[in-house]
């Protein structure tokens, strides 16, 4: 069975929605509230320690409706049951998408069970001191070297569990640019550092220039077999990774039904399993496998992922709002963003449908933002008095981590302010110019979770996992794959060869470039 290849705009729900939004269009939320006092009530959803309030939407119970019969036209319920059932729906490149099979412990696959087994010794040893490096020192920096999928989801997940870290120093290389692998290196210990190499073929080009960087440093003061002693890696090609000089029992493997981009669950997290340790890695999986089930089993009316992801759909194709911003108030998710930037841009940036025609319809949406309450000083003026409709996601923790109840406080009273602000503008009030005026009505969602936790870190990212599978399902296109990487890819080998031979390449502003760059 193949996923659905129903363009959205020849379904009756997408011709309701486009009437309905011209009755919709220019409604203000302000009036909603007033009209409809349950309003707050009925737009929530809660599910486990997440309270979603989408109350601020430019959206009415139609709207929802309307949304949810789009879903069931695009046969959304029968695309869900096809990727976790492992059909390959990922069919440009003929593979499963899986990524939630490894963080299904109730149907763990004996390949995955393993892995977590070989990661949980290796972790083990590196973090209780018995894994000594070639002069009999402990491990104390772990140094993962990688770039996208390879660095972006456990760079970002280390970063938000800072909190349950242990004693290792765990840092990440990804740029090809020089000057950020000399810049890790020159704060490293070789006798005391042990390197992680993730690439599934072991070629990619910024993650080996850098790992081979890396093991010409190492070797100044240290000889080839001890390279056993302060390598691993996580691949597929384990006659290159032999051939570097790292020991067959630190390889760890992938698997081509997981995505670069979704596999920071599998041993793509090594780093992170030494971080915070294997049971806190073990609690991420099972927070991501919760939220696996809720969307898997639960009606479209109260499902997270499908609410949210049919609200862009909404703005994305009938506002025409071409960018959305997700803005948490914690300062450990610092680098979710960037991550979901990756996530989602690379996944639902495609302009072919499944059919391998043309669209004419608007498909991935631009993802930005930063934490608060560093955001409000940042760009902020732009989403209270700017001219564009930017839709935001507002996630914040009800419980700090260690407890600081005054700067909580602070905290949440500006997470719930500005979404209020951002909704009510300065509407009732009078104001001495229409400099100062706020015209609200900006949508917003405000995502409560209890706590930060490894198990609700991982549901936090399921949930956004399982948001971009829904609208590429509604867009009629393949989220799985990621084509638009290769081109530039392509077209570098033939520029760097240009530039090491002095030679030129077919564009002529190219070449201008080159002799500007070698003058």
């Amino acid at each position: 069975m193949s996923l659905p290849k129903i363009n959205p705009t020849t379904t009756k729900a997408w011709n309701q929605l486009e009437s309905h939004f011209n009755k919709i269009k220019e409604v203000r939320m302000q009036d909603l509230f007033i009209e409809d006092a349950s309003r707050a009530d009925f737009f929530t959803l809660e599910w486990q320690d997440f309270y979603l309030d989408y109350s601020k939407n430019r959206i009415s119970k139609e709207t929802v409706d309307l949304l949810l019969k789009l879903a069931e036209e695009v046969k959304l319920k029968e695309a869900i049951a096809s990727q976790f059932t492992g059909e390959r729906i990922n069919q440009t490149e003929d593979r499963a998408v899986l990524h939630g099979a490894l963080r299904d412990f109730d149907h763990m696959k004996p390949e995955v069970k393993e892995a977590l087994g070989q990661m949980q010794d290796f972790s083990k040893t590196i973090i209780n001191g018995s894994w000594k490096g070639y002069s009999g020192k402990e491990i104390k920096t772990i140094v993962n070297i990688g770039i996208g999928g390879s660095d972006l989801g456990p760079d970002m997940v280390t970063e938000a569990l800072s909190y349950y870290k242990n004693h290792l120093n765990v840092q990440y290389i990804s740029n090809v640019d020089g000057d950020h692998v000399n810049e890790v290196l020159k704060k490293l210990d070789r006798e005391t550092t042990l390197f992680i190499i993730v690439s599934k073929t072991f070629t990619t080009q910024e993650t080996l220039t850098n790992a081979n960087t890396v093991r010409k440093w190492f070797l100044e003061h240290a000889s080839e077999t001890d390279i056993a002693k302060h390598f691993a890696a996580v691949s597929t090609n384990l006659e290159a990774v032999s051939g570097f000089g790292i020991a067959t029992e630190n390889i760890f493997p992938m698997w081509d039904w997981v995505g670069g981009r979704f596999s920071l669950w599998s041993a793509v997290g090594l780093s992170t399993c030494c971080a915070v340790g294997y049971d806190n890695f073990e609690q991420l999986l099972k927070g991501a496998n919760e939220m696996d089930k809720h969307f898997k089993d639960t009606d479209f009316s109260e499902n997270m992922p499908v609410i949210l992801a049919m609200l862009s759909v909404w703005y994305n194709n009938f506002f025409k709002a071409e960018t959305e911003a997700v803005i948490p108030y914690s300062q450990y998710l610092s680098k979710l963003v960037p991550y979901l930037q990756q996530a989602i841009m690379e996944s639902n940036g495609k302009s072919v449908d499944r059919n391998e025609d043309p669209i004419d319809y608007e498909t991935g949406t631009i993802v930005w933002g930063s934490t608060g309450t560093n955001a409000q000083h940042a760009f902020f003026q732009l989403l209270h008095q700017g001219t564009k409709i930017i839709p935001t996601d507002f996630i914040g923790f009800s419980e700090s981590l260690y407890g600081n109840q005054d700067h909580q406080n602070k905290l949440m009273a500006n997470f719930l302010a500005q979404t209020e602000a951002l909704l009510q503008g300065t509407e009732g009030t009078e104001v001495a110019t229409n400099f100062r005026k706020f015209q609200g009505n900006k949508p917003t969602n405000t995502l409560l979770i209890k706590k930060l936790t490894p198990h609700s870190l991982g549901s936090l990212i399921a949930l956004y996992e399982h948001k971009l599978f829904v609208q590429g399902i509604v867009w009629n296109i393949f989220s799985y794959d990621q084509w638009g990487v290769e081109l530039g890819k392509k077209i570098g080998l033939t520029t760097l060869e240009a530039i090491e031979s002095d030679g030129n390449t077919k564009n002529a502003s190219t070449n201008n470039l080159l002799k500007k760059i070698s003058m």
